[in-house]
């Protein structure tokens, strides 16, 4: 997992909130249901969770209210300095999406929100193997991402983005390591997952995906 996304989230953290809530207009559109977003990743989510990107806590936040037990992974230490200090009682732990502290028990849930894209599709297919060994029977991914239906599809999002003049937003859609949703089904379906996608705005999908027993 490339190592420039820890130095660039340590320097967001301070604004991240700010972004998801729409304060950057550049931004404005990645984050559109923000909030309807996390309460579907929540509502789809059960049992022994583990969430990783946990941010600045947001969906943690959601997570634990709603009842669950929660452990967060996160690889940014301001990032994990801000939600820890928002949730004081909750275990957020050092780690990204391939290498995490072993948890004691099997997990029902593995989430995530705006993260997973961090990850070439190789290293994606890497993680959704490892997930298959920790998982209960009969347990779940539900991440929320941007993600595209082709590769189409994404080119006219990075010219939009360009067209608007929004040149971070076209930087990020140019170097991150955005996919689609057949890569994404394949990956699932060669590591016995069945899933399912729905769109939550022009860039992000829930991607739910169970383990088939």
């Amino acid at each position: 997992m490339p190592e420039q996304f820890n130095e660039l989230f340590d320097q967001w953290a301070a604004s991240y909130d700010d972004t998801v809530h729409g304060n950057d207009e550049e931004y404005r559109d990645v984050f559109k249901n923000y909030e309807t977003i996390l309460d579907a990743i929540v509502q789809r989510s059960h049992g022994f969770v583990v969430e990783f990107g946990v941010g600045t806590g947001n969906l943690t936040k959601k997570l634990i209210d709603n009842g669950l037990e929660v452990v967060g992974i996160e690889p940014s230490t301001n990032m994990r300095k801000i939600a820890q200090y928002k949730l004081p009682d909750a275990i957020i732990q050092k780690g990204n999406f391939l290498s995490f502290p072993s948890q004691e028990k099997k997990i029902d849930s593995i989430v995530s929100s705006y993260a997973f894209h961090h990850l070439t599709d190789e290293e994606k297919e890497q993680a959704i193997r490892h997930y298959r060994e920790i998982l209960n029977n009969g347990g779940k991914i539900v991440f929320g991402d941007t993600i595209f239906e082709n590769d189409a599809a994404r080119e006219a999002i990075y010219l939009q983005a360009k067209n608007n003049n929004y040149h971070r937003l076209a930087e990020d859609l140019n170097t991150e390591f955005y996919t689609t949703i057949p890569k994404m089904k394949q990956i699932l379906e060669n590591n016995g997952f069945t899933s399912s996608f729905e769109q939550m705005n022009d860039f992000v999908w829930i991607m739910e995906a169970r383990l088939v027993d």
